[in-house]
């Protein structure tokens, strides 16, 4: 009955084993190592959709196995893994979209003189998120989570000789590392109060009132925090865009469908443990609703096309958690579809993009213009992501975000609602104002430009149909992923707390969410398409708002400010005692010690003399204690 689901192990495997043959034979492949890199990808994509029908089949029977990987007392720590409805989902996209990317760099690092190098980063990063999706406990989650991280940081830094490539990625290993403590010190917690990391015990110590309500808010808090590292949620998000310094497939795999996303699954496959805590579900909703709005302004300004998709990303992000936050079936299944939509149409976005900037060799929108004519399969696919992310009928994202939007209105967080619409309206003009920018009018630069490859735009015209027919699956009419969500353990848990959820907006919210992406892209195109409404007018009207905007409200120089500077004058200060006070007390204690090494060095010089001298200066002073000793009773007359 578990015929594909309990070989699902195999699945990380082929891309780990692709990772060893470019390692061991890269100098001899060259760009054979594409080859490598896809075939053993395309294998873990075959093995993870027959693994998903199969779980899909099945319905709420789990697949799990372990086995014990360490015995400390009483405390057995196992290794394994599990399939159920959330990962054998995360499986299929993972794969889908890591294929695709494989593929599309083939033709996007051609001539590249590290070509084999890129390929290793990819499958070790593929076998990473693969790894951390299928963990049944939160350690082995844990070692995934810090695997992925470091893959993070080998592709934003590929480029390394270039110093803001090597200060993205090193940003990016820093800023995530303080999610990162949260989610260990989280983990630590746990294993302290419930004394295993598996998921089942953890979920059912909660379900059985064996952990304290603060207990269970705290724990929930930390893990968001790791969360929020990884998914580039305010605060911690500055690392993300940033992170465009890697090449742009890197972009499309790692911060637009898997890694980032991987915040929002370790709190969905946390649930049981939010769902406990109204606190840490109100910080997770008023967190991701405040960095949705928050991207999306700034993305309103941006010229970098790949900056604008961040922004773009860290704002859709903040949607997913905003759905998660206000909990129950609706809100759960919100977001897990969201996470699924937009891997799809936001890959798309930025392999879009990518190949702009491989014909253009420019990333600015405003030297770009005309390519619609000269790149006509990049245009009309990147016109189909435009209309998913904005939310158009009957594109992808219009069934995820009215799904998220349903959430947010049936737990009544109107105040939440006003904050998803406007984040709505900024993500359907900002996307479309890059669409005519870098697409309709008549050419801005110097730049001869023709349609990529066939090897490139075959993945656009597979994620564009995805990103038509992916939202189909989730409906009011036939709400078939919501229904398959929540049929596992964790929508059992969250019925028994919430209910069966709507899982859809009404009517009329529908209405006005539609109408609202269209009034974006309308705006955009009176300003940027029709221009009769002057793109200017807001920067010459309120210049202090739109360098608000334009700097990214300040945040790279407030955290440089009151935290890097301040860190950096302390390190100096410290380094300053360590060499003055605690170097000069070694020294000290050196120099003593070669002085009296010197002294006895002079004496033991090996003349017979000088040791005649000292015997009988020796033999002086014993006479003189003895003579001392006798006269006062004592030595040097003390008294008996």
């Amino acid at each position: 009955m578990n015929t594909f689901m309990q070989y699902a192990w195999l699945i990380p495997l082929f891309p780990l084993f692709a990772f060893i043959v470019i390692v061991s034979f890269g100098r001899q492949l060259k760009e054979g190592a594409a080859a490598v890199g896809i075939f053993f990808t395309a294998i873990s994509f075959v093995l993870a959709v027959l693994t998903f029908l199969q779980r899909f089949k099945e319905g709420a029977i789990d697949y799990k196995f372990s086995l014990d990987w360490l015995k400390v007392g009483d405390i057995v720590i196992t290794m394994g893994f599990d399939v159920n409805q959330l990962n054998a989902l995360m499986l299929v996209i993972v794969t889908l979209v890591s294929l695709l990317v494989q593929i599309y760099s083939k033709g996007y690092m051609h001539g590249d003189e590290r070509f084999p190098v890129f390929y290793q980063y990819l499958a070790l990063f593929t076998f990473s998120m693969l790894g951390l999706v299928i963990s049944p406990n939160l350690l082995q989650v844990y070692i995934f989570w810090e695997l992925v991280g470091v893959c993070s940081f080998l592709l934003v830094g590929y480029y390394y000789f270039k110093p803001e490539a090597k200060a993205a990625a090193k940003k990016a290993f820093i800023v995530t590392r303080i999610g990162d403590l949260g989610l260990f010190i989280a983990i630590c917690l746990l294993f302290w109060w419930t004394g295993s990391f598996e998921f089942t015990q953890i979920f059912d110590s909660v379900a059985l009132g064996k952990l304290e309500p603060w207990m269970i808010t705290l724990a929930a808090i930390l893990i968001f925090v790791g969360a929020m590292g990884k998914s580039g949620q305010f605060p911690l998000h500055t690392w993300l865009p940033d992170a465009m310094e890697g090449p742009t497939p890197v972009s499309a795999l790692i911060h637009a469908a898997t890694m980032v996303a991987a915040g929002v699954y370790l709190v969905a496959t946390t649930f049981p443990l939010f769902i406990a805590s109204e606190t840490a579900l109100n910080v997770v909703a008023y967190v991701g609703g405040f960095t949705a709005i928050f991207a999306a302004s700034i993305g309103l300004t941006q010229r970098d096309i790949k900056r604008v998709l961040a922004y773009s990303t860290v704002s859709q992000l903040g949607y997913m958690m905003l759905a998660l936050g206000v909990a129950g079936a609706a809100g759960y299944v919100a977001g897990t579809f969201h996470l699924m939509t937009h891997a799809f149409f936001k890959a798309l976005l930025f392999l879009g993009a990518g190949s702009v900037i491989h014909a253009v060799h420019t990333q600015n929108v405003f030297e770009m213009g005309g390519l619609w004519k000269k790149m006509p399969i990049t245009a009309l696919t990147f016109l189909i992501g435009c209309l998913a992310i904005a939310g158009i009928f009957p594109f992808a994202g219009f069934w995820s975000k009215e799904a998220i939007l349903g959430a947010v209105y049936e737990a009544n967080r109107f105040d939440l609602l006003l904050i998803a619409l406007l984040a709505a309206f900024f993500t359907a003009f900002y996307m479309f104002r890059l669409f005519f920018l870098t697409f309709t009018g008549e050419p801005r630069g110097k730049h001869e430009a023709h349609e990529s490859p066939g090897v490139m735009t075959g993945p656009l015209l597979v994620l564009a149909l995805l990103a038509i027919v992916s939202g189909f699956i989730q409906t009011p009419i036939a709400p078939v992923l919501g229904d398959w969500l929540m049929s596992g353990d964790v929508g059992a848990a969250i019925e028994n707390v919430y209910g069966v959820g709507e899982g859809h907006a009404a009517a009329w919210l529908q209405v006005v969410a539609l109408a609202v992406s269209v009034l974006g892209i309308l705006v955009a195109w009176l300003m940027y398409r029709k221009r009769t409404i002057s793109s200017d007018a807001l920067p010459e009207a309120m210049p202090w708002l739109y360098q608000l905007s334009y700097r990214k409200y300040y945040m790279d120089e407030l955290y440089q400010g009151v935290i890097v500077r301040p860190i950096g004058w302390l390190g100096s200060l410290l380094n300053l005692f360590d060499k003055y006070v605690v170097d000069g007390l070694v020294s000290l204690v050196a120099a003593i010690t070669r002085g009296i090494g010197a002294l006895h060095g002079r004496a033991q010089n090996g003349q017979m003399q000088s040791y005649g001298a000292m015997v009988l200066f020796g033999l002086v002073l014993l006479i003189v204690a003895i003579t001392l000793t006798a006269q006062g009773g004592g030595f040097l007359g003390m008294g008996q």
